[in-house]
């Protein structure tokens, strides 16, 4: 396949030119701390975004009319309502609609202002309204709607945000590496919730999972507003080596945006149009396993309450692991000149999304066996974490400036699918035919997308990211 870059790009040097000269030890640097504490709020953020999905096993009796109590906790009188599968999609696809909103607002003013305020701000206030969902249950689904919404709407500042501030604190040479473990706390956060929602929901009731994970949240923010700084200039327990290394290896495209960005020119961009196609593409896979393996697991393998959410937390295990990874070696291959920027980008894109689509396929074909689903299904999303080193970080290698408005924009087009894919799996959730429709598009579009970004993706700056504005 091709790997050629595309136009309009500048003949700047890129990252390939870059030296690893007198680079200070990542080992309790600043930058690495920011990482950690990302990480740990993209933890939060996901158990967040899918305690429902398995909770929704617990909290829904498709067998009565009427609100009822949990037999397996009548002492703690955990209701139980009868929504039925259409409901349920609209609920698990609500938190989308509000976080379609936020993103390109977040990423403009986080670009301009820095990401610190916006991204712990995002988790503080998803979290504190997380703790009211037992109380829209109570009330109906259109509240649990509304307020699975206004999540989404908090949570939509959180990836450009950190985007923004990477843009400022990530050297070139180490922006695989970092962003891609601080975004592997998206999965993470769905390993560790999926099994311990299902945990929580037998011993302590349903509702014990959204104030848990709201506390979460909540306790999250204390650290994140103690020991974060938008800037590396401005960091009060920065070491002068460490500054003097960040800012010197940035240089100018490390500073704020001002009020003013090319829309013109970022409309008219093949390679931030490859980026967001292969997003969707991407995506519709990733949120149809995030929203629905629950279900799956459940209404195809009949698996209980706790042993569907600890096999429906299996390959997000295997992604968490596979993306770190995967961000060291694009770091190094990039570091030691065996590939370009642009080649990197398009390996790890391509691995991240074609072997994915080959492992759901398979799942088509296994029908009802236990062990091949799960194994399938785990090596799916296992592999799909080679993604986090390719489009997934794109923005930033083609214009560092305004990555978090970029990322903002490629979020929104690919947040579509979190809306989408959740209510078509409702149309037939109960049979095994129906599934392997919902896995054949997943794997066609990844597969799609993937061809998309091989010819048209890119990873050199753009011309218009090294435009000034002057009224900023």
């Amino acid at each position: 396949f091709s790997l050629a870059t595309t136009d309009n790009e500048h003949d700047e040097p890129d990252q390939w030119h870059l030296q690893p000269r007198d680079m200070p030890p990542q080992c309790c640097s600043a930058r690495l701390n920011l990482a950690v504490l990302m990480f740990f709020g993209f933890t939060v953020v996901y158990g967040l975004r899918v305690n429902l999905s398995v909770a929704m096993v617990a909290m829904v009796n498709n067998t009565e009319p009427s609100p009822r109590t949990n037999n397996s906790n009548s002492s703690k009188h955990v209701p139980v309502y009868s929504w039925d599968s259409e409901t349920q999609g609209w609920l698990l696809g609500a938190f989308f609609f509000g976080y379609l909103c936020t993103q390109i607002p977040a990423g403009y003013l986080a670009g301009h202002y820095g990401g610190t305020k916006f991204l712990g701000f995002g988790v503080l206030g998803t979290a504190a309204l997380t703790l009211l969902t037992p109380l829209a249950a109570e009330w109906g689904p259109s509240w649990l709607f509304g307020l699975r919404a206004l999540e989404g709407f908090g949570e939509g500042v959180t990836f450009p945000a950190m985007m923004a501030m990477w843009a400022r604190w990530a050297p070139p040479l180490e922006r695989s590496r970092l962003m891609s473990f601080s975004g592997s706390g998206g999965n993470f956060g769905a390993f560790v919730a999926l099994p311990l929602t299902g945990f929580i929901c037998q011993t302590l009731g349903w509702p014990a999972v959204f104030y848990l994970c709201g506390g979460a949240g909540c306790v999250w923010a204390v650290f994140w507003f103690a020991l974060v700084s938008d800037d590396p200039r401005t960091h009060k327990r920065i070491s002068e080596e460490e500054r003097e290394y960040i800012i010197n290896s940035i240089g100018p495209q490390g500073t704020g945006h001002g009020w003013r960005v090319p829309l013109g020119s970022m409309v008219t961009s093949v390679p931030l149009w490859a980026i967001i196609i292969t997003q969707m593409c991407s995506n519709w896979s990733y949120y149809t396993l995030l929203t629905s393996l629950p279900a799956y697991m459940d209404n195809i393998l009949h698996f209980d309450l706790q042993s569907n959410g600890s096999l429906s937390a299996l390959p997000y295990l295997g992604g968490w692991l596979f993306s770190s990874l995967s961000g060291v070696a694009a770091d190094l291959l990039i570091e030691k000149r065996v590939f370009r920027v642009t080649v990197t980008r398009k390996i790890f894109t391509t691995v991240g999304m074609v072997l994915p689509s080959v492992f759901l396929v398979g799942v088509c074909y296994v029908g009802c066996s236990h062990i091949w689903t799960v194994l399938f299904l785990t090596l799916s999303t296992t592999t799909g974490g080679a993604g986090a080193a390719g489009v997934y970080i794109n923005q930033i290698d083609i214009a560092p400036r305004y990555a978090g408005f970029l990322l903002g924009i490629t979020n929104t087009f690919g947040t579509i699918p979190g809306i989408v894919a959740p209510i078509f799996l409702t149309q037939n959730p109960h049979s095994l035919d129906g599934w392997r429709r919902v896995f054949w598009l997943a794997a066609g579009l990844q597969i799609g997308g993937a061809i998309f970004y091989i010819i048209f993706g890119s990873g050199r700056l753009q011309k218009w990211q090294l435009v000034r504005h002057t009224h900023s």
